[in-house]
């Protein structure tokens, strides 16, 4: 394609190998402005964070669900807790209200 200037105006296409689905955000136009300068001085894109969030949150690496299964053992296995009575506050008490 060439651009009024002259010049050669290049466009990437992405190539899927299967289907994809598109997502739309409701989100702050500021804080888009803000992620979106960030991605760039990191080299990436909003789109590009955001497909690898949830890719990692939809199937987390192995690594990870062993770390999360050791938690949820490390856990279970904790004496701590709130005493033979329970919680004996309120959140209002808590917080003089």
């Amino acid at each position: 394609m060439v651009a009024r200037s002259g010049l050669v105006k290049r466009s990437r296409v992405q190539c899927y190998t299967e289907s994809v689905s598109n997502l739309t955000l409701a989100i702050d136009g500021a804080q888009l402005r803000r992620a979106r300068l960030r991605a760039v001085s990191e080299g990436t894109s909003v789109n590009a964070l955001v497909r690898e969030f949830i890719v990692e949150y939809a199937d987390p690496a192995p690594e990870r669900r062993a770390i999360l299964a050791s938690l949820d053992e490390l856990v279970g296995r904790a004496k701590a807790g709130s005493g033979p009575q329970g919680r004996t506050w309120t959140r209002e008490a808590l917080h003089d209200r």
